[in-house]
């Protein structure tokens, strides 16, 4: 049972309007008040201080400036002056719904769990981008709902945007490490190792609002096709078939389109049902042309961006015997 403080944990880069809508939802949570919120700039170029000091008197927030070291290493850095004996991880660009915390602590309450995740939604509020983005990411018919599946509430690798973690499992795993992504997948691998369970909060929701454009989210999704090869090397245990699926689609669709050319067209009718599912589900939950249009393309964007970057991981990984921070420099901080 969860009886002493939680601390809120958030490293934020050049983001300070994005720390300004987060701590006023903050101001706007249901239940009790009684928690810590530490925000760590990440060696800033534009502070967040003026941003902070806005809520001082409504919200109990410690502030620390340190050079720039990476998410993983600020969320340490937070954890270790956090007062708190439960730490909730959050990103810069996420809004938390008003009951959040009580459905936090509700979950601790009725069976605790040293490390939980929480999945992240749209807001109605957010760009046709943001939300179609947010299909692609957590949709059944991409990702099969792995960040917030109901049926995998015992088997949830918790993401870094939406997590919680005690004090004794971040002293025992020695929280999170260099690389960047892939930092909470590698992070929750571990505990479970240590013998932690992890465990997906259904309802603990966050909105994330990614300020992102196409060539930034290709980019992104580019970066985690990387590091699950690294992972899975790391952990050969996490291997799943599955992973693969990005980069057996896009090999799938170049075929379909060549094959156009030579008058075969069954391949690609096959991606033209899928594209058609994807519009129709996004249109329907979103209730929006736009979004639904949107949701395609950011479905072909994710699944390009991912599939390239595993296996051109994997090739590279198979191909020398560097160690993984030397082979890919851009995916570790030092």
């Amino acid at each position: 049972m969860i009886t002493k403080e939680i601390s809120f944990i958030i490293p934020v880069f050049n983001r300070p309007e994005e720390i300004r809508e987060l701590l006023q939802s903050f101001c706007q949570l249901e239940g009790d008040k009684d928690f810590e919120i530490v925000i760590i700039e990440d060696g800033s170029t534009i502070p967040s201080e003026k941003e902070v000091g806005e809520f001082s008197d409504r919200l109990n927030i410690s502030y620390y400036t340190k050079p720039n070291s990476g998410p993983g290493d600020s969320r340490n850095f937070g954890m270790r002056h956090a007062k708190g004996d439960y730490f909730i991880i959050l990103d810069s660009d996420c809004l938390l719904p008003p009951n959040y915390l009580v459905e936090v602590i509700d979950e601790l309450n009725g069976e605790f769990v040293h490390c939980f995740g929480g999945p992240d939604t749209a807001h109605e509020s957010f760009s046709s981008i943001q939300k179609a983005i947010n299909f692609s990411m957590t949709s059944w018919l991409t990702t099969g709902g792995i960040r917030g599946r109901r049926s995998q509430i015992h088997k949830f690798q918790p993401r870094s945007f939406n997590m919680g973690l005690s004090k004794e499992a971040f002293k025992a795993s020695g929280g999170f490490g260099k690389i960047h992504p892939g930092e909470d997948p590698d992070l929750s691998i571990r505990l479970v190792d240590l013998g932690y369970n992890t465990r997906l909060f259904p309802d603990a929701f966050v909105y994330h609002k990614r300020r992102i454009s196409w060539g930034k989210f290709f980019k992104q999704v580019y970066k985690f096709g990387m590091v699950r090869v690294i992972l899975n090397r790391w952990h050969p245990g996490s291997k799943r078939l599955f992973y693969w699926f990005p980069t057996v689609f896009t090999l799938g669709l170049i075929l379909a389109i060549l094959l156009m050319f030579v008058g075969y067209f069954e391949l690609l009718y096959f991606y033209g049902l899928y594209f058609l599912l994807i519009f129709l589900v996004s249109w329907s939950l979103n209730r929006s042309i736009v979004v639904g249009i949107s949701s395609v393309f950011a479905v072909i964007v994710q699944f390009l961006g991912y599939g390239y970057g595993f296996l051109r991981s994997q090739l590279k990984l198979f191909h020398s015997k560097l160690p993984e921070d030397q082979l890919f420099p851009e995916l570790f901080f030092k």
